[in-house]
């Protein structure tokens, strides 16, 4: 017997390069999560699908984009949605990425995440992050920063 009161679950992305961060920008279609705004790359798992298998096929079909290397970085559950946010660098220039989901993409710099919005240039205008892209983008900065540190401490 399924569980109807079981809470979607979505596979998302966080990819860098060096220090920028790779997001879309959501259509403006007011029926989606998040519309109008910059968020992760990813969406939901099909029935019987791992959270791994989603993230791969979810860039393939958004990006194009076959990702050589993904982890874990967190399973955040809240009351609305369970995210696995996994993280990975983007060894591709973005030019050489195929849009076909969304508005626009691009890459963000820390300030960029720090400020909370960006100007997209398809959309003509500065839109916001998403508040919980934001807040996982600020989590994996803090994280990397004392990975780092440890890193550092070590030598």
């Amino acid at each position: 017997m399924s569980d109807k009161s079981a809470k979607p679950e979505v596979a998302i992305a966080i990819l860098y390069q060096g220090d920028q961060f790779l997001l879309q920008l959501r259509d403006d279609i007011p029926t989606i999560i998040w519309p109008g705004h910059w968020a992760f790359f990813g969406g939901h798992l099909e029935p019987g699908e791992s959270p791994d298998d989603a993230v791969y096929r979810e860039l393939r079909e958004e990006i194009g984009y076959d990702a050589p290397q993904l982890e874990l970085f967190e399973r955040i559950e809240d009351e609305t949605v369970v995210r696995h946010v996994y993280h990975g660098p983007l060894v591709v220039p973005v030019a050489s990425l195929v849009l076909s989901e969304g508005l626009d993409l691009g890459l963000w710099s820390v300030a960029d995440i720090h400020q909370g919005k960006r100007y997209s240039a398809r959309a003509s205008e500065e839109r916001p992050i998403g508040a919980p892209h934001q807040q996982i983008l600020l989590s994996f900065l803090e994280h990397r920063r004392i990975e780092q540190a440890a890193l550092v401490q070590d030598l």
